[in-house]
């Protein structure tokens, strides 16, 4: 199982497991899964997907960004040796040395897309740490979403998993087809506030509501999503609740005895 090692100042202070099939939210707010306590941090600064046998990280337009290798990005498959930097903490992602690590062989242009570095990274280092928190009120959500299909496809689709990956490869939750569309195009991942779209990979970006995803997406009811030729609403709906048996239509009567 792959690990992330929180590093602050060339000392080690704790290893997260990476599990397939979860996500790691790194932030300052509490509700994170690796908590980095420093002002230079978002609330809710990046994220790390299961996608398959590999893990991209992704950063949730955070104010002061998230690097690799030195390298700021939006997005990000990670591989061993990768050193993440957030604020002044360092993640160093890596697998014990008797495990075999993934390489699919995807093209260099899907795995990482990356900004403008030394002008860009100069702008961050001046800027100012985040000081309010603009999520503190937020309350958690108890809603599941719905996927229907408008177009490439048919019926509907219950996000059941924390994370529904969306793309052509064939293991992906939803496989949509289209010429540019990425291995994993994108996911939606359910959070406390609600839902996100975040685009993955891919020289075909999704779309919602006919307009370009960046990076990431809140979605709301009855959103549009495109993602290459298929097309789908964005449906969020709360679960139904289990029908409570009437008490006096379950007990049984008994018979009048004969006078």
């Amino acid at each position: 199982m792959p690990t992330l090692k929180l590093i602050f100042k060339n000392k080690t202070l704790e290893n997260f497991p990476v599990r397939k099939g979860y996500s790691l939210t790194i932030g300052r707010k509490r509700n994170n899964d690796i908590i980095i306590e420093n002002l230079a941090v978002s609330s809710h600064h990046a994220k790390i997907d299961s996608v398959g046998d590999e893990f991209v990280l992704i950063d949730l337009q955070s104010k002061n960004g998230s690097f690799v290798n030195e390298q700021l990005i939006t997005s990000h498959w990670l591989k061993p040796g990768d050193v993440v930097s957030i604020g002044k903490h360092v993640l160093v992602f890596g697998y014990s040395e008797d495990e075999e690590w993934p390489d699919d062989g995807t093209d260099e242009i899907e795995r990482t897309m990356v900004m403008d570095t030394n002008k860009y990274r100069s702008m961050v280092d001046k800027s100012k740490p985040e000081t309010a928190d603009p999520q503190a009120s937020v309350k958690k959500i108890d809603t599941i979403a719905i996927l229907s299909f408008l177009n490439g496809g048919s019926g509907k689709y219950k996000c059941r998993k924390s994370i529904t990956k969306i793309g052509k490869h064939p293991d992906s939750d939803i496989v949509v087809k289209g010429f540019l569309v990425g291995r994993t195009s994108a996911t939606i991942s359910k959070r406390p506030d609600g839902f996100y779209l975040s685009y993955v990979g891919g020289a075909s970006r999704p779309k919602v509501n006919a307009k370009k995803v960046e990076r990431e997406r809140f979605l709301y009811d009855n959103d549009i999503i495109e993602i290459g030729k298929t097309t789908m609403q964005f449906l969020e709906r709360k679960p139904k609740k289990p029908k409570e048996k009437n008490l006096e239509e379950t007990q049984s009567i008994p018979q009048n005895s004969a006078e």
